[in-house]
């Protein structure tokens, strides 16, 4: 990403390039974070914590700063992370993890101590703007919390409400693909049979508080599972042939805008025409099993740097073109302690160190190839303070000017 600075920069014939890579660095670290980008946000990163080599928090609102990231979602409300961010300026969805439902769902006063204690607690100073209440919990396999997911939206939703904290932090609940009984083409996409009596009743409820309906939309996993009859252009958004959908006589040139669009058919047949999707979760894996087709750098830096620009025009999809697009991508980090295939480990975007996992455009921390007599560590500094390297950064910049 570009770097806006009005101080002065004269031109140098030794050393120019270091010095130009010391200023870059110092002055995205510690640029302020835009309230007027807060506004019209249209991009966001998922931050997972399933892994034993990350960052500390505090370092990661330093990264998440330097690459201009003001929008996170994390799944949990670990208070260490709520108080890192503290004063930062960046926006956090929240989770009420799956775990804690079906006791959120008892009674009023355990969601009032739940949202008193993780949210209130760190309010105003943490921007808290939502907690999604469980994950992918409709059309799962775990039947009993599908019972539950609705009455502990209400309880969440109703302490927020005495607390005066119904317009600060919306209530929602994401959803996999796994909720819609066909999605081609987009316009024919339903809710599944046995999923639409748990999910109308819940889109009502959104619908009366002004919620948005989440979805965790992935072209990486339909490629994955169909790769002989999906365009891999069509998934990444290269030139393809696209598809067109003869109810709506519209041509969709890419896989993602389709998906949400599928979300849009769906909750139009369902009555709720005027609410709006966003993507909780899209990415693509960086590596897989040998039988996870598509899964690599390459394919995972295309979809990214992609995505992001489509993401940037800030425009609507072609059945809702007014409607903006948002969306969180999947992840952060690789999280190595994840269960399950090997791409489930790989979807990061950044290195524990700080360096971007592969080139979309954003800076790091540390340049991925850094000359090591300048290369610090992201955990030294954290652990040091940015103060302290700071001034480092400028005595190293005058050390370069000099020779």
């Amino acid at each position: 990403m570009e770097c806006t600075s009005s101080v002065y920069l004269p031109t140098f014939h030794m050393g120019s390039s270091i010095f130009l890579w010391l200023f870059l660095i110092f002055s995205v670290i510690f640029s302020p974070v835009s309230a007027k980008h807060s506004v019209t946000w249209t991009y966001g990163v998922n931050y997972g914590r399933i892994a034993d080599n990350l960052p500390q928090p505090e370092s990661v609102v330093t990264l998440l700063k330097a690459a201009k990231i003001n929008h996170i979602r994390i799944y949990d409300a670990d208070h260490g992370v709520l108080q890192a961010f503290k004063g930062s300026g960046i926006e956090i969805i929240i989770g009420l993890p799956n775990e804690y439902l079906k006791e959120i769902s008892i009674g009023e006063d355990r969601a009032m101590n739940w949202v008193q204690e993780n949210v209130q607690a760190f309010l105003p100073d943490t921007r808290i703007r939502g907690i999604a209440v469980g994950n992918e919990i409709l059309g799962g396999t775990t039947i009993e919390l599908w019972e539950v997911l609705l009455p502990a939206a209400k309880n969440v939703y109703s302490a927020l409400y005495r607390l005066g904290l119904q317009h600060t932090v919306e209530v929602s609940s994401p959803h996999s693909e796994a909720v819609f009984a066909n999605s081609f083409p987009p316009s024919a996409c339903i809710f599944r049979p046995d999923v639409a009596p748990f999910m109308k009743p819940l889109l009502e409820f959104f619908s009366q508080i002004g919620s948005s309906f989440y979805i965790n939309a992935y072209p990486f996993l339909a490629y994955k599972n169909d790769p002989q009859h999906i365009d891999i252009n069509y998934a990444l958004f290269k030139d393809n042939r696209g598809i067109y959908d003869a109810k709506t006589k519209l041509h969709y040139d890419n896989m993602f805008e389709a998906q949400v669009d599928a979300a849009y058919a769906a909750l139009d047949k369902a009555g709720f025409s005027k609410t709006q999707v966003i993507v909780s979760e899209t990415g693509w894996a960086s590596r897989g099993d040998p039988d996870e087709a598509g899964a690599n750098v390459k394919n995972a830096r295309t979809y990214n740097r992609n995505l992001r620009k489509l993401l940037a025009k800030k425009k609507g999809t072609p059945f809702r073109p007014k409607m903006v697009i948002k969306a969180y991508v999947f992840a952060l980090f690789n999280e190595n302690l994840k269960p399950g295939p090997t791409s489930e480990r790989n979807f990061g975007l950044f290195k524990p160190d700080g360096s971007i996992a592969y080139d979309v455009g954003f800076t790091g921390l540390v340049p991925s190839a850094a000359p090591p007599s300048i290369l610090v560590s992201f955990k030294e500094i954290a652990g040091q303070g940015w103060l302290r390297w700071s001034y480092l950064l400028v005595s190293t910049a005058w050390a370069v000017v000099l020779l």
